[in-house]
């Protein structure tokens, strides 16, 4: 029998209210600035797998908004401007993570805006 996924759901704007005013803690949180994209991936895997298992419910991943600097886009990402920011979702979304990530959504502008992610973690 094929086990069955858990809904993957999004912070919503009153949890990102929340978070922004600090009413609601971010446990833990992990800036991507600087890696590549196999780095990355890997770095918020185990960073994941790590907070949840260390009790946390929220956290912050920064992806950073892939400004375009002309000669400085290639070293990092693989040429392509942004493109931490664009995978994240997708690293997130992953059904093997499933049993870890509740729901994410953009953080609010205080956080990073578009440049980060709010996640919301299952509890073990």
């Amino acid at each position: 029998m094929k086990p069955v996924l858990r809904p993957l759901g999004l912070i919503d704007r009153r949890q990102q209210r929340e978070l922004s005013k600090g009413r609601l803690e971010i446990d833990a949180r992990i800036d991507l600035h600087g890696r590549r994209v196999a780095d990355a991936h890997q770095a918020v895997n185990e960073f994941l797998q790590r907070a949840q298992g260390e009790g946390a419910r929220v956290v912050l991943i920064v992806t950073g908004k892939g400004g375009a600097r002309p000669g400085v886009g290639a070293a990092y990402s693989d040429g392509e401007i942004g493109i931490l920011r664009r995978q994240a979702p997708l690293w997130l979304a992953d059904p093997r993570l499933r049993h870890v990530v509740a729901a994410f959504g953009e953080a609010a502008p205080a956080h990073g805006g578009a440049g980060a992610l709010y996640v919301r973690l299952r509890r073990r």
